[in-house]
């Protein structure tokens, strides 16, 4: 005769080895249906495992050309010596002025949609009561922007202003207002809403809420935001460059264009310099600005 207590630890166990069969066959139908899928997918978009395995090698002479062909005995030398660095950077002050244009096209274009951004987030944050048709409004309008790749955007600006650093600048603002806004609604609605409460509750208007009590806890996430926009915005002035944006896109265009393999890497590698001088100046400006919030 089995004892009241072990009676019920039995039928509690049985009941947990029979949720655990249903999540397994849970997880295995849904395992199942996403193999399924992907199979789809691969199937619809051409992405066959023979072609990448095929074009694997191709990919490795590619990068074979594009590389420099450097000599330890001439590394210091001039740019007049084939294996130096100064031979593969012997454009190498045209090619920093373009990436500083590059750079302040993308520094002006993450300010004017962080700018717009802001404005727009606080109606497309829904916990801060904005009235419904605002918020649908606002929330559809970052939609829109954000959907439209920054270069269909660019080939538009550069038909209307002709081609320069404007028609770029104006594409990735109106992009990023769009990504932006989404991000700073959702970092918005994350806030503690009680100091919002607070501000209602002694008075305070709608507009005095969200500067006083919304803001300032939200501000080190809308920053952190902003600078990962801004390394997102280097990268994509030097794209929308290839339809004459403006910017060291432009000349990477050209050189590719023209195959002039070695001065590819010579760009993309100064391209990926300035993103990790970006990202460690962003990291220690964020960090500032969370002591003084905080």
């Amino acid at each position: 005769m089995h004892a009241p207590g072990s009676t019920a630890i039995s039928a509690q166990e049985a009941a947990f080895r029979d949720l655990r069969r249903q999540r397994r066959a849970t997880t295995l139908v849904g395992v199942a249906v996403l193999a399924v899928l992907l199979a789809a997918a691969a199937w619809m978009s051409e992405f066959h495992p023979a072609s990448v395995v095929a074009g694997f090698p191709r990919i490795g002479e590619y990068l074979s050309k594009v590389l420099p062909s450097l000599e330890w005995a001439n590394l210091l030398a001039g740019p007049e010596t084939e294996g130096s660095l100064a031979f593969w950077f012997y454009r190498l002050d045209a090619w920093l002025l373009l990436l500083f244009e590059t750079a302040q096209m993308a520094a002006i274009a993450t300010l004017m949609g962080a700018a717009v951004a802001m404005l727009l987030a606080f109606p497309a944050a829904k916990t801060l009561g904005a009235p419904n048709w605002v918020f649908q409004l606002t929330r559809r309008l970052l939609e829109a922007t954000r959907t439209v790749p920054e270069i269909v955007f660019a080939l538009i600006f550069v038909w209307a202003f002709g081609v320069g650093a404007l028609a770029g600048i104006l594409a990735i603002a109106l992009h990023t207002t769009g990504a932006l806004g989404k991000l700073f609604a959702d970092a918005m609605e994350n806030v503690e809403l009680r100091p919002w409460d607070g501000v209602r509750a002694s008075g305070g208007t709608w507009f005095e809420a969200c500067r006083f009590a919304v803001l300032p806890a939200a501000l080190p996430d809308l920053l952190s935001y902003a600078m990962l926009r801004f390394e997102v915005n280097l990268r994509s002035a030097s794209v929308i460059g290839f339809v004459g944006a403006g910017g060291i896109g432009e000349e990477l265009y050209k050189v590719i264009s023209f195959n002039y393999y070695e001065e590819i890497s010579a760009i993309i590698l100064l391209i990926i310099f300035a993103v990790m001088l970006i990202d460690m100046t962003s990291e220690r400006l964020r960090r500032r600005v969370i002591e003084v919030v905080t």
